[in-house]
């Protein structure tokens, strides 16, 4: 989770740092020399992206797990009531 949301925080950051422009009262001129966007490339080692997708499949298991429980809990409740009446 840590990690996820680091690695969030980084392309946020070097995203939003493309957009700041220089704090200046004088405005933009057309005939000036813009610097080039920085733009860095971050890539993702096997090794990462396998631990990534384990963790998605983890994730995905616990939720079908709880999904299954409560339909399971549905079930149960609906036929307790039948055998109520």
């Amino acid at each position: 989770m840590r990690k996820l949301t680091f690695a969030l925080a980084v392309l946020a950051s070097l995203g939003g740092a493309a957009l700041v422009q220089p704090a200046s009262a004088a405005p933009a001129m057309p005939g000036a020399v813009a610097a080039p966007d920085a733009v860095t490339q971050v890539r993702v080692t096997p090794m990462e992206r396998r631990m990534m997708h384990r963790r998605m499949e983890r994730r995905m298991m616990h939720h079908r797990m709880h999904r299954r429980m409560e339909r399971r809990m549905m079930h149960h409740r609906m036929h307790r009531r039948m055998h109520r009446m």
